[in-house]
């Protein structure tokens, strides 16, 4: 496949005509525009092609006014609920006017073909929708709006205008449920949610039943949060420990509950985020900088040249006749032909696509094509932990049982593990209270298992966890449920913090109980230990809980198991939860990724600084940061508490130090990315969520996760991880570092080939008298040699495999120039040595060997400069190896292009129809020796430039 993708580029670049220097700075220009375009406003706009836009939307434009009475409640987390005395002293209609429909917008500038000055008002995907576009400008199109929606969920699903946003939603007024248009609610609505709701406004609970809700995209829990309804008094309460509180976007996982609306719109955590972005400006890459920066450089000196030629040719200096004005011009056009790399641009532009392409095959979806040479100046990666350096699977790492603490073997749900008592693997079976503890777990739960690609939870992690740990011991959960039936229930509830069966055992009743361990020991009046049960003491109770914080303290969640006969019990909570056995406890984590560590490793070695950036609590991002070698001992783990109350200079200095970043919030993430760039520092941010979205936009390289990422979070981004992992971040890394390696290698070529043409035309017009007042070569030879003979190797040298030790190097200096003073050295060393061949040849045929004639000795020059190009090409494929270092017929690309470019140069000058168009003459078989010996001239030079590199 690559190697037709490579005759294409051939074959396209033949027919490709003169392309000036002009185009790279055109396209420099044109991606600044792009961004500027793309570039959020939030501004008032009139009817002079502008749009009014902010939150209190006009609702003539999108719904019906409702004639709903409606409370206005303006409740928060820290506030004490009085809801019934509020609902009946204070009612209010409330009208979208007054506060705006309940949607996400974002302005974009956009331009349409056909129709002038046009804006469109865009609804950010992961919300919702309806949104309008407005026609604005021509007398024909005004105030055309057409309206549409759809929102994209969590999972990148789209559901289309029956999404949540404009679906039905209950709410409770005028004393009865009623059910409205999801993106009609207002400040005051009370909200009915049950499981499986999308939640469409900001609200604070104020009835609740087993009330859970995932909000993993907001907060980055890696797990449902259970939710009640009592009051926070935290004043700065962080949004993951709102537990009163549910948000838009967000989904109810289980129960049910009552919510009073506190904010709708870009008011919500989510409003606040789509703010965040549209505030987020994107920067030119360094590779576009550097482009830029080059072409305006390059310009200059081809101009100055041009003028400095045209003053030789038109005063009588150097003992020759002064030419005409029109003379000069055209020696001047020449140099210029000579002096542009008319390639650069179309081999720039393959080398990123080709990189693009081959980051696609490493699972990294490249968004924009100068993002791929960035990743390669990377210096810090801030990653999240859930599902990038976790499995974002829940997994028991240890069980507590009889006294003993055993070890479980493998990750996620896949039942494939061992049972471990310190380093002796055991029998689950042959250990009644190891068995019992496991059963518990697998009986008391409402999860499922499905192996697919791979093995899938269906319900709460948590409970998915512990069937795989049954499992492992042998305890097949639809073999165990057959053989144990379930005959009654008490779920979970969150103020109780326990859940019970009731299963039949050997036809007698048995409650299984699971549950926070410190709570279920109050209900606990005995205790198994080694298959027998006795009476449970208060040095039991204490053996325990010093059990369970010794776990906690290694970032390890811990679940108490009991149980009891529930013959003739009645099945209440009141009646089975109480005089329970306790029998052990499972104690589990979101376990690192395997290949994580190695990952982290390679950017260590690489000078690149890995930063962990969670939502999660701080003891559990420490525990997993230090088995991934993130934090050491000593290093600085810090929550976003640790910093609210620092001042922006303590702030900055804290994270420059920080290794780990826990309950971090989207504006504390939109600051240390700010902090670290202010530093010099060229980020990669990594984010899956919601509340990741800001950030990535402000960092050099925003990575997205394409499995568990919101809509939002990779619109955000350059990058998105087909999956999700870390180590093809670190993947793409090397890729990037080789694109601009490769980038590097073939610009270094093309210009030492330009220089070297520009010092064979000068130095012949200045010594002309030494040449009989000729030139070497004509402006049609050098836009040959420039569009075939150097475009081929160019386009070769960018598929350049990347070089061993290229991880093993610190990150290049973005305000490093693409040709910097040692580089610029090395052009010229370089084209010096192809002037010197091409001079040599000139002059050997028109004055040393016998019969040849002036076009002879000028086809002379010309095949000279061929083969010294296409020669020195093997000697680019590395700035630092010699020749003899490296195998320099490895890369086949370049092998065929020295081949074709051989082959189309001899059939130029031997065929008499093409030899003729282009002024040249077939050679003897002793010239074209010559010519093809002094062709190894400049790769010589190419190889001293390396002696120079070393010792500058």
């Amino acid at each position: 496949m690559k190697m037709k993708v490579f005759f294409i580029i051939i074959i396209l670049t033949i027919s490709t005509s003169f392309v000036s220097l002009r185009t790279i700075y055109n396209e420099v220009k044109q991606n600044k525009t792009e961004m500027e375009i793309s570039k959020i406003e939030s501004s008032q706009i009139n009817t002079n092609n502008e749009v009014e836009h902010t939150n209190m939307v006009p609702s003539e434009l999108f719904v019906e006014e409702s004639k709903i009475k409606r409370s206005k409640l303006n409740y928060s987390y820290k506030d004490d609920l009085n809801v019934e005395a509020d609902l009946s002293n204070f009612t209010l209609s409330l009208s979208f006017g007054q506060c705006g429909i309940n949607d996400i917008f974002s302005i974009k500038k956009i331009e349409l073909v056909g129709v002038e000055n046009q804006i469109a008002i865009e609804s950010c995907t992961d919300w919702v929708g309806p949104y309008t576009v407005k026609y604005i400008g021509t007398e024909k199109n005004t105030n055309k709006e057409i309206f549409t929606g759809g929102w994209h969920g969590s999972n990148g699903d789209v559901t289309g205008n029956a999404t949540a946003f404009t679906k039905m939603i209950a709410i409770y007024a005028d004393g009865k449920e009623i059910k409205i248009k999801a993106r009609e609610i207002v400040p005051g609505d009370i909200l009915i949610l049950n499981e499986g709701d999308k939640v469409p406004a900001d609200g604070r609970i104020f009835e609740e039943s087993n009330f859970k809700a995932e909000e993993a995209a907001l907060t980055g829990e890696s797990v449902p949060l259970t939710k009640h309804n009592k009051t926070i008094a935290d004043p700065e309460c962080p949004l993951a420990e709102m537990k009163n509180m549910v948000f838009s976007s967000t989904l109810i996982t289980y129960g049910r509950g009552k919510v009073i609306t506190t904010a709708t719109g870009m008011e919500t955590e989510v409003g606040k985020i789509a703010t965040m972005i549209s505030e987020a400006e994107e920067k030119m890459t360094p590779l576009q900088e550097s482009l830029e920066e080059f072409g305006a450089w390059l310009g200059k000196v081809i101009l100055a040249v041009c003028a400095i030629v045209a003053v030789i040719y038109m005063l009588p200096i150097l003992g020759r006749e002064p030419l005409s004005f029109f003379e000069a011009l055209v020696a001047g056009v020449a140099l210029a032909v000579a002096a542009i790399p008319e390639g650069l641009p179309a081999v720039v532009t393959t080398c990123l696509a080709i990189g693009v392409t081959s980051m696609s095959k490493k699972n990294a979806i490249i968004k924009k094509l100068h993002s791929v040479e960035t990743l390669g100046c990377t210096t810090v990666i801030c990653s999240d932990k859930t599902g990038t350096l976790t499995k974002n699977e829940m997994t028991v790492r240890s069980v507590w049982a009889g006294g003993k603490i055993y070890s479980i073997s493998g990750s996620g749900y896949d039942p494939e593990g061992k049972i471990s008592l310190e380093t002796t693997q055991v029998k689950a079976t042959d250990i009644p209270d190891l068995e019992m503890t496991l059963r518990i777990g697998l009986l008391c739960n409402n999860a499922r298992l499905a192996k697919e690609s791979k093995w899938l939870c269906f319900g709460d992690p948590t409970e998915g966890c512990l069937i795989t740990s049954a499992w492992k011991a042998g305890l097949e959960r639809e073999a165990t449920y057959a053989k144990y039936p379930r005959v009654e229930e008490i779920p979970f509830d969150s103020s109780r913090k326990r859940m019970t069966t009731v299963n039949k055992v050997d036809g007698k009743l048995v409650a299984y109980v699971k549950g926070a361990t410190e709570i279920l020991l109050d209900y606990c009046s005995s205790i198994q230990i080694d298959g027998k049960v006795r009476a449970i003491t208060d040095k039991d109770k204490k053996d325990i809980i010093s059990a369970y914080e010794l776990k906690a303290s290694e970032a390890l969640r811990g679940l108490g198991f009991a149980y009891r006969a529930a013959d003739g019990v009645k099945v209440d909570v009141d009646s089975m939860e109480k005089d329970l056995t306790f029998v052990g406890m499972q104690f589990m984590i979101d376990p690192p990724r395997e290949e994580a560590k190695a990952a982290i490793e390679v950017c260590h070695k690489a000078g690149i600084r890995v930063m962990m950036i969670t939502g999660d609590h701080l003891t559990t991002a420490k525990a997993i940061a230090s088995e991934l070698n993130i934090l050491h001992e000593g290093g600085l783990a810090l929550s976003g508490e640790d910093t609210r109350n620092m001042t922006d200079e303590e702030f900055e200095e804290a994270i420059l130090k920080c290794d780990v970043f826990a309950r971090s919030t989207p504006s504390d993430k939109i600051k240390i990315v700010e902090v670290l760039q202010k530093n010099g520092e060229v980020v990669a941010m990594t984010g899956d969520g919601v509340n990741d979205s800001p950030a990535l936009k402000q960092a050099e390289i925003g990575v997205a996760m394409g499995i568990t990422g919101t809509e939002v979070s990779k619109e955000a981004s350059n990058m998105i991880l087909t999956d999700d992992n870390f180590t093809s971040i670190v993947a793409a890394v090397e890729e990037g570092r080789t694109i601009y390696s490769n980038i590097r290698k073939f610009t270094v070529f093309l210009v030492s080939c330009n220089i070297g043409e520009i010092l064979l035309i000068l130095v012949s017009m200045i010594f002309s008298s030494f040449f009989g007042g000729l030139l070497p070569l004509m402006a049609i030879h050098l836009l040959w040699i420039n569009l075939m003979t150097d475009s081929f190797p160019a386009f070769a040298l960018g598929m350049e495999k990347a070089e061993g030790n290229i991880m093993n190097q610190k990150p290049r200096d973005t305000k490093e120039k693409l040709l910097n003073k040692e580089t610029l050295i090395k052009v010229v060393i370089q084209g010096f040595g192809l002037m010197l061949a091409g001079l040599a040849a000139f002059k050997l045929g028109l004055d040393v060997i016998p019969g040849a004639s002036v076009t002879q000795a000028i086809t002379m020059a010309f095949l000279t400069v061929v083969f010294g190009e296409l020669f020195r090409a093997f000697s680019a494929r590395s700035e630092t190896k010699f020749l003899f270092q490296f195998n320099p017929l490895s890369n086949r690309f370049l092998n065929y292009s020295v081949f074709i470019s051989v082959g189309l140069v001899l059939a130029l000058i031997y065929i008499p129809f093409t030899a003729e168009i282009f002024s040249l003459e077939s050679l003897t078989f002793v010239e074209l020796l010559i010519a093809m010996a002094l062709g190894f001239v400049p790769m010589l030079f190419g190889e001293l430039t390396k002696i120079v590199n070393k010792s500058l």
